[in-house]
C-alpha cells in the first residue's frame, strides 16, 4: 500500500493531511482544557455546543465550497484553508468568554469545511489509476484512525512539559506547515468554469451535489449507510466514558484503550482493504459492513444488560472494535462510489455534498447518545441508536440493489473488446492496454452503459 507514496503530489498532500490532523489532534486537547478553565464544572456544556457548531458549519458551509471551487486554483483554496485554520489557532489562547470559542470554532471548521472536500476531490485528478486511489483512500482511513490514537499521547507528553496554551502553537505549525506542502504540490489542472457564480446559478451549483446523490441509488445507499455510521460512532464517542467510569467502574486512563480499540478495528480493516476490494465489489465490502453494525449493537446490548462479571471489560473492547472495522468498511470505498458516480465536473460537489450530509447524520446521533444516555440509561441509548442502525442498514440494502441480470456477466462468456470514448484512467479500463484509438480488454459480457456496443 506504501507504493502510492511514490507519486511525489499525492505524497506532498498526504503529508499535508497527516500533519495538519495532528495538529487538529493537539487543538481538540487543547480547547477541552480551555473550556473547563473559562467554564468549570460547565465544560462538558461547552464542548457539546462546540461539537454541535462543528456539525452545523459542515453541513453548512460544504455545499457553497463545492459551488464555487471550481472558479477558485486549488492549491490556492486548500491553503487558504489551512491559513485561515492556523490564524484562529493563534488567538485561541487569548480567548476569556465562552462566546469567543463558539466564534472561533466555527471558523475554524468553516474552514475545514472547505479544504476537506477539496482535498478529497483532487486525489482522484492525482491518482487516476483504480489501484492507487483505493491504496490511497485507506491511507486517508488510516491517517484518521492514528491520529485519533497519536494526538491525545503526543499531547499527553506535551503537557508533562508545557502548559495545554501551548497546544495551540502546535496546531498553529501544523496548518502552516499543511499549507506550504500544498503550495509545493503540483496538481492537475482543473475544469475551468463555464459560467458566473451568480443568483440562482450559485443556488443550483450548491444544490449540485446533494441531487447528484439523491438521483443516484449508490449514492442514497451510501447516505442510509452514512446514518447506520453515525449512530454507532455516537455509541463510541459520547458515552465510552461513561461505560469505562460508571459502568465498568474503571480509572479514568481505560477511556483511551476504550478509544483505541475503535480505531485499531478501523485500521485493521483499512489495512486489508485494498486487496479485498479487487476481488470483492464495492457493493458488497460497504452493505456487508453496514449490516455488520446493528450486530455490534446487539453485542453491545447485552453487555449493558449484564448486572456484572470481569468478562464485560474485554467484551467491550472486542464491540468496539467491532464498530471500528464495520466503519471502516463502510467509510473506506466510499470514496470510489462518489468518483464513479460523479462526473469530472461535478466531482467537487459531489465530495462536498458526502462531507455536508454525512455530517448531518452527526449532528443527529451525537445529541441523541448524550441526551438519552443521561437521561435514560446506556441500555436506552444502546436501543435507539441501534434501532436507527438497523434501520438505515436496511434501507440501504434496499436502495443498492443487486445488479440486473443483464448487468450481471454471464458465466463462460467473455469477450474482448475496445472502448473509444473512455478517458484515460477511467476505472473501468483497469487492466487494459492502449491501441492506436483505443483501449482493449476483455471480461465477461455487460449489457451496460458502457457495452452497449462492442466495437
Amino acid at each position: 500500500m506504501l507504493s502510492v507514496l511514490r507519486n511525489r503530489p499525492y505524497r506532498q498532500l498526504f503529508t499535508a493531511q497527516v500533519i495538519a490532523l495532528a495538529g487538529t489532534g493537539l487543538a481538540t486537547v487543547a480547547l477541552a482544557l480551555l473550556a473547563y478553565d473559562i467554564a468549570g464544572p460547565a465544560a462538558g456544556s461547552v464542548l457539546g455546543t462546540a461539537l454541535a457548531i462543528k456539525m452545523v458549519a459542515y453541513v453548512a458551509i460544504a455545499p457553497v465550497v463545492g459551488a464555487v471551487a471550481d472558479r477558485i486554483p486549488r492549491r490556492a483554496l486548500m491553503a487558504g484553508a489551512d491559513l485561515t485554520r492556523a490564524g484562529v489557532a493563534l488567538f485561541l489562547p487569548f480567548v476569556t468568554q465562552v462566546w469567543q470559542v463558539y466564534v472561533l470554532v466555527f471558523l475554524l471548521q468553516a474552514a475545514s469545511a472547505a479544504f476537506t472536500p477539496t482535498f478529497q476531490a483532487v486525489i482522484p485528478d492525482v491518482l487516476p489509476k483504480e489501484r492507487d486511489y483505493t491504496q490511497a483512500l485507506s491511507m486517508s482511513r488510516l491517517a484518521y484512525d492514528l491520529e485519533s490514537l497519536f494526538s491525545p499521547a503526543l499531547a499527553a507528553v506535551l503537557l508533562s512539559v508545557i502548559t495545554y496554551n501551548w497546544l495551540f502553537l502546535g496546531t498553529m505549525l501544523g496548518f502552516a506547515a499543511s499549507a506550504v506542502l500544498v503550495v509545493s504540490a503540483v496538481l492537475p489542472a482543473a475544469r475551468p468554469a463555464t459560467e458566473a457564480p451568480g443568483g440562482r446559478r450559485l443556488y443550483a451549483k450548491a444544490t449540485e451535489g446533494s441531487r447528484l446523490f439523491f438521483r443516484k441509488p449508490e449514492l442514497r445507499s451510501l447516505l442510509a449507510m452514512d446514518v447506520a455510521v453515525a449512530a454507532a460512532g455516537a455509541l463510541v464517542t459520547v458515552n465510552s466514558i461513561v461505560y469505562v467510569r460508571d459502568f465498568l467502574g474503571l480509572s479514568a486512563d481505560t477511556l483511551a484503550l476504550a478509544l483505541g480499540a475503535y480505531g485499531g478495528g478501523s485500521m485493521s480493516v483499512a489495512l486489508v482493504l485494498p486487496r479485498v476490494l479487487e476481488r470483492r465489489s464495492d457493493r458488497a465490502v460497504m452493505l456487508g459492513g453496514v449490516l455488520l453494525l446493528p450486530v455490534a449493537f446487539l453485542v453491545a446490548g447485552v453487555i449493558t444488560a449484564a448486572p456484572d462479571g470481569s468478562w464485560r471489560w474485554p467484551a467491550l473492547l472486542a464491540t468496539w472494535a467491532l464498530f471500528g472495522a464495520a466503519g471502516s468498511m463502510v467509510l473506506t470505498p466510499a470514496g470510489r462510489l462518489i468518483r464513479r458516480a460523479a462526473p469530472d465536473k461535478e466531482r467537487t460537489a459531489a465530495f462536498a455534498a458526502q462531507f455536508s450530509l454525512s455530517h448531518s447524520a452527526w449532528l443527529l446521533t451525537y445529541p441523541l447518545a448524550g441526551w438519552v444516555g443521561a437521561s435514560a440509561g446506556l441500555r436506552s441509548a444502546v436501543i435507539v441508536l441501534g434501532g436507527i442502525a438497523l434501520g438505515a442498514a436496511l434501507l440501504a440494502v434496499h436502495l443498492w440493489p443487486a445488479p440486473a441480470a443483464a448487468e450481471t456477466p454471464i458465466r463462460g462468456h467473455v469477450h474482448e473488446h475496445e472502448h473509444f470514448a473512455l478517458r484515460p484512467g477511467h476505472p473501468h479500463l483497469a487492466g487494459a492496454r492502449r491501441t492506436k484509438n483505443a483501449w482493449r480488454h476483455s471480461h465477461h459480457h455487460f449489457a451496460d452503459e458502457l457495452h452497449a456496443v462492442h466495437g
